[in-house]
């Protein structure tokens, strides 16, 4: 009920992949440390040179933008969750390379699905599986969905609901192939099947069910809430899921969307999208962070929870100060890119 509104890799093959790439940033880790825009890099030992007051002439000021950064720098610290954050929304940033993980239940209800650079997440309910995007392709369901879910002990078939996060194709690109095997029903935003039906993308799903802002959507007793944060496309919708662990319920985020965009009126939509939905966090009480691409330290996060001993803490369970602080760093990241876009325009 809604109210208003390629092969996956083994454990084996993310070991050597991961231990691979672990070796490079072992060597690459005596470079200078990265520096983000509008800051200063680290200046070399003074040699000898003109007087002070001349020098200081020609000593850049810092830049608005430059003044964002440092604070989501700071505000990031050294929290591997939030540095991934501050790289990924750091402009030129791409995603880091890693292998697709096997899957993997994050919590007792949710399994996470993945073909490395881009994440589907299955929420388990007692009438049937919401699934959370829908990964690239058909092929991305026979080889990844269909045999994950059934890996972790799930049936494929009770696949009631695909939630695509936004109209783009790595998040759409197998829901019509579940739509048609199983009968499960397309959530989007309006916006974004608009936008589907400007674009024409190939594979794109039939129009079906629009989201509303703050929608409930409800199966088995579980109900998420799906709340529009506009930014990285006109129709994002960013989910709030409870989910289990042992006897102990929280409340997870997910994130539609990150890349920004890149005009400064695009920009402050996202801007203020991030704002509104903290305060959806906040009243929710969210404790755990999630996102479907690894620009969050996720999949490193997956390794460790698949290979940590019983009774460890969950590395995706933040806190709520935590995951409010997640979202205070993209506040001053996106500031940052507002201002850099001023500055440019």
């Amino acid at each position: 009920m809604i109210s208003p509104t390629r092969r996956a890799a083994t454990e084996a093959d993310f070991t050597r992949r991961r231990l691979a790439q672990l070796a490079v940033l072992g060597i690459a880790a005596g470079a200078a440390p990265a520096v983000l825009p509008g800051t200063a890099s680290a200046a070399p030992a003074a040699a000898p040179g003109p007087a002070p007051a001349a020098a200081s002439r020609r000593t850049k000021a810092p830049t608005a933008a430059g003044a964002h950064y440092d604070r989501a720098r700071r505000l990031a610290a050294d929290d591997p969750v939030l540095c991934a954050l501050v790289t990924a929304l750091t402009p030129g940033s791409g995603l880091p390379d890693l292998p697709a993980p096997p899957p993997v239940k994050l919590f007792d209800n949710l399994v996470l699905l993945s073909v490395g650079w881009v994440s589907a997440m299955a929420l388990l309910t007692d009438e049937g599986v919401v699934l959370i995007d829908a990964l690239t392709s058909p092929a991305d369901v026979e080889g990844v969905i269909v045999p994950g879910l059934r890996s972790v002990g799930a049936d494929p078939a009770e696949i009631r609901h695909v939630v695509v996060t936004h109209g783009h194709a790595d998040h759409f690109g197998g829901a019509q192939t579940l739509a048609d095997r199983y009968g499960a029903r397309v959530h989007m935003a309006a916006a974004d099947w608009d936008l589907l039906a400007r674009t024409g993308p190939a594979g794109a799903p039939v129009r079906d069910l629009d989201i509303a802002d703050g929608a409930r959507l409800t199966l088995g007793g579980t109900t998420i809430e799906l709340h529009h944060t506009p930014g990285h496309t006109p129709g994002t919708v960013s989910p709030v899921i409870p989910v289990r662990l042992g006897r102990r319920h929280h409340s997870a985020m997910l994130w539609g969307g990150l890349n920004p965009p890149s005009t400064v009126a695009d920009l402050r939509t996202y801007l203020a999208s991030a704002q509104s939905f903290r305060t959806v966090m906040r009243r929710a009480n969210v404790e755990v962070e999630l996102s479907n691409h690894p620009n969050d330290h996720g999949l490193e996060r997956v390794e460790q929870l698949r290979r940590q001993p019983p009774g460890a803490a969950n590395p995706f369970l933040l806190g709520g100060p935590r995951t409010q602080r997640y979202m205070a760093v993209m506040d001053a990241m996106l500031r940052g890119r507002i201002a850099d876009a001023e500055a440019a325009g």
